[in-house]
């Protein structure tokens, strides 16, 4: 029965010390309160109540800065809220340090980036502290990654999350937003029209050029055509002016029955045949 008991009492110590760590996690176990040694992912077996082991996380963690009024260069509120993302190194050291050099480290995270925006955006003014977000996030990374350098921990990235004014300067803020993009459309209303108006102007001037050069072309081809019968009458009309002449005189004779003298019958018949284009048979 004795032995029973011994048995049993071994099982429950052996059983007391078996500890198994995480791929996420890195152990620091302690013997009487003093580093002992670091612990790796697996099995691991400690002296129930002689030591302890402790764990720590090594994955990326992130925690919130907490929203804080922050008064701004130009003297306005501005609430800021941000959120750092940080991991605990894998090594020993690193380990070690961030348990035994820090106390608390997510508390002393969250404290040291809301004071560091509060220098930072304190220089700023509302409006440039909204336009350099990244500037302010670069600044409050920095000064994470340099102050917390001995904790054993890695600043992965920060993020401002907000910067929001006071409600009456944030509609303030929308109208001016509002009228600067009014303003940009007018502009550019008007420099369409602009556009529209160059191009039905363009579009005039080459209708009147059209137009013009056509009466060009029609008056060139109405004063060829008048030189061509001015042509044709010189060479038809000119030489047979005298005939023409002469039959007239015979017409107005003829039709007041005025009684002529013709030195010759011949002549009439070749006035006559002249006239109707046949010359006179000659004997």
């Amino acid at each position: 029965m004795n032995i029973f008991i011994i048995i049993v009492a071994i099982i429950l110590f052996f059983l007391n010390g078996i500890r198994i760590v995480r791929p996420t996690h890195r152990g620091l176990i302690e013997r009487l309160g003093k580093y002992n040694r670091f612990a790796e992912p697996g099995f691991h077996w400690i002296i129930p109540v002689i030591e302890n082991m402790y764990q720590v996380n090594i994955t990326e963690q992130m925690i919130d800065a907490e929203p804080q009024e922050i008064i701004t260069n130009d003297n306005l509120n501005a609430r800021v809220d941000a959120q750092v993302y940080f991991k605990v190194k894998s090594d020993e050291e690193s380990v070690k340090s961030s348990l035994y050099h820090v106390n608390n480290i997510q508390w002393q995270i969250v404290n040291l980036a809301r004071t560091t925006l509060r220098n930072i955006i304190g220089t700023l003014t509302l409006k440039s502290a909204n336009s350099e977000r990244g500037k302010i996030n670069q600044g409050l990374h920095t000064t994470l990654r340099e102050e917390t350098a001995n904790w054993g921990i890695e600043i992965v990235r920060t993020e401002l999350k907000e910067i929001d004014p006071p409600k009456d300067v944030q509609e303030t803020m929308n109208k001016v937003v509002k009228a600067e993009n009014e303003k940009i459309a007018a502009v550019d209303f008007a420099t369409a029209r602009e556009t529209a108006a160059d191009g039905e102007k363009r579009a005039k001037i080459k209708e009147a050029e059209g137009i013009k050069q056509s009466r060009i072309l029609q008056a060139e081809g109405e004063a060829e055509a008048i030189r061509l019968v001015n042509e044709a009458a010189e060479k038809y009309f000119v030489g047979n002016a005298q005939l023409l002449r002469r039959i007239q005189a015979l017409e107005n004779a003829l039709k007041d029955n005025t009684k002529i003298v013709l030195p010759q019958d011949k002549e009439l018949v070749n006035v006559i045949g002249d006239m109707a284009g046949v010359a006179p048979i000659r004997k």
